[in-house]
């Protein structure tokens, strides 16, 4: 956890978190627009993958803010 805290200060510091911020952002929208999209399209043997796909797309729309916020306090 402490690289990646490093990784987020060090992007901070350079001035690109909202680039990094919004093309995480982007990769988690596309992430659960696939996972929504294979869930209804899909069969029902089928439930993992999209499953798996909702969930790192909710994680990378959310962690770039937190991630942000903890690298701010440290």
């Amino acid at each position: 956890m402490d690289e990646v805290l490093e990784v987020v200060d060090l992007v901070a510091d350079s001035g690109l978190e909202g680039v990094v911020t919004w093309l995480l952002r982007l990769v988690g929208l596309f992430a659960l627009l696939g996972g929504l999209g294979l869930w209804l399209v899909g069969g029902m043997e089928l439930l993992v993958l999209p499953a798996a796909l909702l969930v790192v797309g909710v994680v990378l729309l959310v962690a770039p803010s937190v991630l942000l916020a903890l690298a701010e306090l440290a």
